[in-house]
């Protein structure tokens, strides 16, 4: 016959402070947003299929070819200049701003509903729209982005294209006021 299994009071108590801390995480974790999850969950990264520089495209951006037009610094996008989508050869909404190490920091999502403005968070442009200072600070990082893409045609003597960036960042600039 064996004998029964006898605890100490030290081992009691933690057994009830474990069970404790289980049935609060039980408890809490299903209250946890998506969005707590989204920020550990890994982004999908994108090669650019021309120059091959890797990054992350906002979600907002949709799921056809994207192009970066900018900086590639040790195989990334770095710094000012634009995430562009085509589809079947049509352009779609562009990313105008700031990366970092292939991470998209600050700047605009336009497409064909409009301007999202604000920095990067949990994969997209934030959805909530920012404060003034913060909009004009997304703004002027969407402009700069702009205009890096404008000089970068200017240099490849695209004159039409430099043109039309140059247009773009004339309406960007009007929102940054």
């Amino acid at each position: 016959m064996q004998k029964p299994l006898s605890m100490s009071k030290t081992s009691v108590r933690l057994i009830s402070r474990s069970g404790w801390l289980l049935t609060t995480l039980m408890l809490v974790t299903p209250a946890l947003s998506d969005e707590v999850f989204a920020q550990i969950a890994p982004l999908p990264w994108r090669n650019d299929p021309v120059s091959n520089c890797s990054f992350v495209a906002p979600a907002s951006l949709g799921t056809g070819t994207i192009y970066w037009t900018g900086a590639c610094t040790d195989g990334k996008a770095s710094g000012a200049g634009m995430l562009r989508r085509r589809d079947n050869g049509r352009t779609g909404g562009a990313f105008y701003g700031e990366m970092q190490a292939g991470m998209p920091r600050l700047g605009v999502v336009d497409d064909a509903s409009g301007y999202r403005v604000g920095r990067f968070v949990n994969g997209d442009i934030e959805k909530r729209q920012p404060d003034t200072p913060a909009r004009i600070e997304a703004f002027q990082a969407a402009l700069r982005g702009a205009r890096a893409v404008s000089a970068h045609f200017a240099s490849v003597k695209n004159g039409s294209s430099a043109d039309y960036y140059e247009g773009i960042a004339k309406l960007l600039e009007a929102q940054a006021k």
